[in-house]
């Protein structure tokens, strides 16, 4: 992408809308929860979704990754989109409120943080546990007051576990698309990418689904919304903010996502939290600003 004024500015404003479209997904994980499958969902979103990026790279004729490079490119996939959204929206399925939800996927910056370090085999600083700890803590005030020991229906150790691993998910996946994927281009990239999240849910899907999807209004609505402003807008704006060293950035502004998707959630589906519960979003907001904030010089 050539440096133009065009393209700082869409750089410059590439985290803030990047987190406003980010907070959507988890609203449209509750929207599809009673029209289709979770996985099931994603196996056909995926798909079309790596058509566009295919007909937009030969569209604009980019160049294509060598097999080593598509290989890197669909196992970052397989992470970025498969292992996170895989887990989120089956926990959402099955009860995880939205705003829960993308509290504990909020948390993602700072296992970043972490996962990046032991990764590159650098020292984890300080402050780095300390934000651990404090959103070990405000993951606690939320999950704690309506958290009950059933396995699906809920705020249940299940769900919250299963959300975890997709936060972990994205986590790695970040940390392994800045290492061995940046250099790809967004359009040829992102297809690769897609073929490795295709692969990976549905597998998972029709080993544990009926691949139901019951073609309503609200099953497309969210399909078509899924596809073209989370696929498409959010993902390259992602993969533009890692090529570009910005990561930094959305990190910063992630812990406004529970608070916006709580809000949807609120209005579109009535989900309710209670005071300790925004306290503990609050907790968690000072735990990823703790570890991603500059160092003093």
């Amino acid at each position: 992408m050539k440096d133009t004024p065009s393209t700082r500015l869409l750089i410059a404003a590439a985290p803030a809308l990047f987190v406003l479209m980010w907070a959507t997904g988890f609203v449209v994980a509750r929207l599809s929860a009673p029209h289709a499958d979770p996985l099931t969902f994603l196996a056909i979103r995926f798909p079309i979704a790596g058509a566009l990026f295919a007909a937009i790279a030969l569209a604009i004729r980019a160049p294509w990754p060598g097999r080593r490079q598509a290989f890197h490119a669909s196992v970052a996939g397989a992470f970025l989109h498969g292992g996170y959204l895989g887990p989120v929206y089956w926990a959402v399925a099955h009860g995880m409120p939205a705003g829960v939800s993308a509290l504990i996927v909020g948390l993602q910056p700072l296992m970043t943080a972490i996962l990046a370090a032991w990764l590159v085999k650098e020292a984890i600083s300080t402050r780095h546990w300390l934000g651990l700890a404090v959103g070990i803590l405000g993951v606690a005030l939320v999950v704690w007051p309506k958290l009950h020991l059933g396995l699906t229906g809920g705020i249940t150790p299940l769900t919250t576990a299963v959300n975890v691993l997709g936060a972990l998910s994205i986590s790695f996946g970040t940390v392994y698309q800045k290492r061995f994927a940046t250099a790809l281009n967004l359009a040829s990239g992102g297809a690769w990418q897609y073929v490795g999240a295709t692969l990976a849910v549905s597998f998972f899907a029709l080993a544990m689904e009926d691949m139901r999807f019951d073609g309503t209004f609200n099953a497309w609505f969210a399909l078509a919304w899924s596809v073209l402003v989370l696929s498409l807008g959010a993902i390259t704006l992602l993969m533009l903010l890692i090529r570009h060293g910005g990561v930094a950035r959305v990190s910063g502004l992630i812990f406004l996502v529970p608070g916006v998707s709580a809000l949807m959630a609120y209005v579109l589906f009535g989900e309710t939290l209670t005071l300790v519960q925004v306290a503990g979003m609050a907790v968690c907001a000072g735990a990823v600003l703790i570890v991603t904030r500059k160092a003093p010089a």
